[in-house]
């Protein structure tokens, strides 16, 4: 009662009395504790709204391939303190020219003010990007040889989620640069029975003025499906696999198969101090060989007569060399009458092996023969050199 009398002795004159009661006052009580929770919270948001800054890559790589410096990275996933990075950042590529690296040095030193060569926003990404990893030609111009004909190329790499908080600079990455032959514009491509035959121009110039000496050529296949190379010539080239090399401007490609379309490059080296220099690729040249050579004609054919013999009628049997193809199917014997004249097949089937027996021949007849050779295509080759034999009589049979 007495705390009761206190509150009301507390009002003010003329105030209206206060019903609520003490649930209205919990009430309160709940709502003025949240704010306080609530304005403790604020302070912490600011900091979550703060740009990220993005550990810097370790990772970048140069390497030239024809006229052009091939970069390749990985982009940070966690920023400086450790926090994951929830978008892609923007990327900065920097590129200087520069002295190569003295003797105890590992590698040339960034310039302090490095020259911005390309901004990737974070939205065009996707087209230089590639199995995890970025990847960015830089295509150096004429000048840049002729400016710089003993330096290296020095690049570096920065990310950003904002402008006002980028990485710090990558590791370096410094090429030294030399001028490659001009790409082979003339590859063309021979279909034989036993290789794709390659052959091309040699170059004769570069982009910085007459070409260096060409040691040889790497070759380079891969296989695509028909009517490929058209539709994608950057996804072929990453798919070529080199398979050999030549002095001069020829190649026979011996290890292929009838029917499965292969797609070619053939890039120049040059010897660079130091490192064998290629070209770039050459025009892609994209074939599909089809079988259509027959097999060669029968070599040895033979015939002999076998004379009956009790119950056995005489007949005459035919033998052969094999044909020395890998991919014979089986032979075809063919008899006339007439020296010039194919006449007739004998067997019914394709033989499988180099033999055949004709015991449908009659006494006092001449025949002549001759054997054909077939491949798993269908192909038929030309006619053996003929023989003839004949079944005497049998008057005039041996008694």
């Amino acid at each position: 009662m007495e705390i009761r009398n206190s509150r009301a002795s507390s009002r003010l004159p003329g105030a209206t009395p206060d019903r609520r009661g003490p649930i209205f006052e919990f009430l309160v009580s709940i709502f003025v504790f949240s704010v306080f929770l609530g304005g403790c919270a604020a302070p912490g948001e600011p900091y979550e709204r703060k740009p990220l800054t993005p550990e810097p890559v370790t990772d970048l790589a140069a390497t030239q391939a024809g006229d052009d410096v091939l970069l390749t990275f990985t982009l940070p996933q966690q920023s400086v303190d450790r926090r994951p990075l929830k978008e892609v950042p923007a990327i900065k590529i920097y590129r200087d020219f520069g002295k190569p690296p003295g003797p105890g040095q590992a590698s040339a030193a960034a310039p302090p003010n490095a020259t911005l060569l390309v901004t990737i926003p974070a939205a065009s990404e996707g087209r230089y990007t590639a199995e995890g990893h970025i990847h960015y030609a830089d295509s150096l111009r004429a000048e840049d040889f002729v400016q710089h004909p003993d330096d290296v190329a020095i690049y570096t790499v920065r990310t950003e989620l904002s402008e006002r908080k980028p990485s710090t600079n990558s590791n370096v990455a410094a090429v030294r640069i030399f001028p490659a032959a001009d790409a082979i514009a003339d590859l063309q491509a021979e279909i034989t029975r036993s290789a794709l035959v390659l052959a091309w121009t040699a170059p004769g110039k570069s982009i910085a003025g007459s070409a260096p000496a060409i040691t040889g050529y790497r070759v380079y296949r891969g296989e695509s499906e028909p009517g490929a190379a058209a539709a994608d010539k950057t996804k072929l080239k990453s798919a070529l696999v080199r398979i050999g090399e030549a002095q001069s401007a020829s190649y026979q490609d011996t290890q292929f198969e009838f029917g499965h379309t292969y797609v070619y490059s053939v890039r120049s080296v040059v010897q660079a101090p130091g490192a064998a220099l290629e070209s770039a690729d050459s025009n892609l040249v994209a074939v599909t060989p089809r079988n259509v050579f027959p097999p060669a004609k029968p070599q040895g054919l033979v015939v002999v007569l076998i004379p009956a013999q009790g119950d056995a009628a005489a007949h005459l049997e035919l033998s052969w060399a094999i044909n020395p193809e890998t991919d014979i199917a089986g032979y075809n014997v063919y008899r006339s009458e007439q020296m010039e004249t194919p006449g007739t097949r004998m067997n019914t089937e394709m033989l499988l092996t180099p033999a055949f027996r004709d015991m449908n021949v009659q006494s006092g007849r001449h025949y002549f023969y001759t054997v054909t050779a077939v491949d798993r295509s269908g192909n038929e080759g030309p006619l053996s050199e003929p023989v003839s034999s004949s079944v005497p009589a049998e008057s005039q049979a041996t008694p």
